[in-house]
């Protein structure tokens, strides 16, 4: 007879295939061939509290194979997170609270949005991370009060996935001893059997970025694989990575083929699996004594731990409460009512400097603002003095040294804001494409991170086309949630700031150049949180309107006040935030931008941007081909940038 935790297995592969066969869509061998890691961890280890699944001090488990959703639902409804069999039969139906993939804050019990393979795996870090930052930070309150494990559980493509090696190398480096992965190691992809792409040796691999490496032959061992996990629960020094050996689609026809990764079985199949299981071949039926057991494995050894916590919360002084209470709160705002910065005597200065004044101010206030640089720390400007480097010796130093990770940088920030910090990520602009992936999934969750792009513009120069940013701009412009700001100047960059941290949630980027510029007397502070507004005004005829932002505004402005000496009456809208201006009521925007009156563009970047407030490309004096080498000034001559030619051009399309 088999053991009520085997039986209790069995259900959960069972439960789970009904869900693929019932949405005609899914991924059953995962289910399948991974079915004994989940039961065995959530069954025998992971401390959480499905009656308080957001408790704080809970250990978190990243479903980073995210295609494995089903198995992830069967062991939350298991486990008693709210979820009810009604929900398990609409997966993968409109509005349900069981998705395709595990979808952050829509089913209770899943931490992370996953499913871009090497994404959840490198978030983990990130989390991994956060809870060493933390740990320190409320150490002179109590010695770990925040102290947990994160567990994932990946397959062959989260490891093939570049990210994935790049937040795990990290991982290595800052000996995040308290994260555990599962590697579910089937040898099999979804067009064959994994050595055809994949033969590494994950011991050798793993054992060079100074991982901790166990291995469990049998996958289907309850015994083995608790062995293993208790093993990587007593490193002190490393992360520990499983590789746990499965069988993709066990127990069905397709066992072990990579026809059964991504797809439902026929009636036939799911009919046998259930014979061979002694299960009823009825949809959806679950023992109520394996459920019962499983629940109360878990209630038995999580018992009281919430409890204990918030006693624990309760104790703090007021300051460490405070801490604590923007931590679990969905409220990520900063008030910044005195941002610290003081204009330079020459009344001009680059971007990324000014930026860095004003985060240094901000990071100094706070201790939920971490973040760091992809090996552009200095170019950027976002090393913050006195604040210390995170690392092994120094857990609570709030500079991060990325390395050159911009993908990996990425998905830690997501882990980091996941945690309820406000983590910032600085690299060029033109190397936002390698970050894309994780700055779209931080979009998805309403994570608040803050992406820093430095050398904004053609402007960089002698560097060449691989550095100056062309189609980058509409790319970030164009993602939902992103809030994406092109800051003209100091003023401008102040308000910027003001309004990304007094945020409540979601994303946001900002673009800095890297040239100085003139610190503006037209520039307001106080309206950038409106996307757009008058920056210098028509005098008394209204023969046309300049839009632009950042390192153009500048330009545009000049060319206003040249024309204006020929009779020509130019208003100036600056424009940083083209979506919050948009988000404005119709009569600011017509306001702003008087429907008669003609309107021109002037950005050295993509035309797409604009295709929303200016509708003849002719009105469109923007960059839809890429750069070239040479000084800043040679550029803009070659692509018609220069004072001369926008003043030409502007002339031209007023007549």
């Amino acid at each position: 007879m088999k053991r009520i935790e085997e039986k209790t297995i069995d259900n959960i592969r069972s439960l789970s295939i009904d869900m693929i066969s019932e949405a005609n869509s899914g991924h059953p061998g995962i289910a399948l061939g991974a079915a004994p890691i989940l039961y065995t961890l959530f069954a025998n280890h992971i401390n959480i509290d499905p009656e308080h699944p957001d408790y704080f001090n809970r250990d978190r488990f990243i479903m980073s194979a995210g295609h494995g959703s089903a198995l992830l639902y069967s062991i939350l409804y298991f486990a008693g997170y709210g979820l009810e069999l009604d929900d398990l039969k609409k997966f993968r139906k409109l509005n349900s609270i069981t998705p395709g993939h595990p979808e952050y804050k829509v089913t209770p019990g899943v931490d992370m949005s996953t499913g871009p393979l090497g994404e959840g795996l490198s978030a983990a870090v990130g989390i991994a991370m956060a809870e060493r930052y933390l740990n320190a930070t409320f150490n002179g309150a109590k010695k770990d009060l925040i102290n947990f494990y994160t567990y994932v559980l990946c397959g062959e493509g989260d490891l093939m996935e570049g990210a994935s090696y790049e937040a795990l190398s990290l991982a290595g480096l800052h000996n995040l001893n308290k994260l555990i992965v599962l590697y579910d190691h089937n040898n099999v992809t979804l067009d064959g059997e994994a050595n055809k792409t994949f033969n590494e040796n994950i011991t050798f691999r793993f054992n060079a970025i100074n991982w901790n490496v166990i291995t469990v032959e049998d996958g289907e061992s309850i015994e083995a694989i608790s062995k293993a996990i208790e093993e990587a629960k007593t490193e002190t020094q490393k992360p520990t990575i499983i590789e746990i050996k499965t069988t993709i689609g066990k127990h069905s026809l397709l066992e072990g083929k990579n026809k059964v990764h991504g797809g439902p079985l026929t009636k036939e199949d799911v009919s046998q699996i259930k014979e061979k299981l002694d299960i009823r071949d009825i949809p959806f039926t679950v023992s109520n004594n394996c459920i019962t057991d499983f629940r109360e494995k878990i209630q038995t050894r999580c018992k009281n731990l919430y409890d204990k916590f918030i006693k624990e919360i309760d104790k703090l002084d007021d300051n460490y409460k405070k801490m604590y209470d923007y931590l679990i709160n969905e409220d990520k705002s900063i008030e910044e009512k005195d941002i610290e910065y003081q204009i330079p005597e020459n009344n001009e200065e680059a971007g990324r400097t000014t930026g860095g004044k004003i985060l240094t101010s901000i990071v100094k206030s706070t201790d939920f603002v971490i973040g760091g640089a992809a090996d552009v720390s200095g170019p950027c400007k976002v090393y913050i003095d006195g604040e210390g480097d995170f690392s092994k010796d120094n857990y609570k130093g709030k500079n991060i040294f990325y390395g050159v990770r911009e993908h990996g940088m990425a998905s830690i920030s997501n882990g980091l804001a996941l945690m309820g910090l406000r983590p910032f990520a600085a690299t060029f602009l033109s190397f936002a494409d390698f970050m894309k992936p994780s700055i779209r999934l931080a979009c998805m969750m309403k994570l608040p991170v803050t992406y820093i792009f430095t050398h904004d513009s053609i402007s960089v120069g002698e560097d060449g086309p691989t550095h100056q940013p062309v189609e980058q701009l509409i790319s970030l412009r164009s993602t939902p949630n992103l809030d994406v700001f092109r800051p003209a100047d100091a003023n401008e960059i102040i308000g910027t700031y003001k309004t990304i941290y007094e945020k409540k949630d979601s994303p946001a980027a900002i673009i800095l150049s890297r040239n100085n510029q003139p610190i503006l007397s037209y520039t307001k502070a106080n309206e950038v949180y409106l996307g757009g507004y008058i920056a210098k005004d028509f005098q008394s005829r209204r023969n046309g309107i300049i839009i632009s932002c950042g390192e153009e505004l500048s330009s545009a402005i000049k060319v206003a006040n040249r024309l204006q000496s020929k009779g020509i009456d130019i208003r100036v809208v600056s424009m940083p935030n083209i979506n919050r201006f948009l988000s404005q009521d119709k009569e600011y925007i017509d306001k702003v931008l008087p429907v008669e009156v003609k309107k021109i563009v002037i950005e050295a970047s993509s035309s797409y941007s604009w295709n929303s407030i200016v509708y003849n490309p002719k009105y469109l004096i923007t960059l839809d081909k890429f750069g070239k080498s040479g000084s800043k000034e040679d550029i803009y001559k070659e692509y018609g940038f220069d004072l001369e030619s926008l003043e030409n051009k502007v002339e031209e399309l007023l007549k």
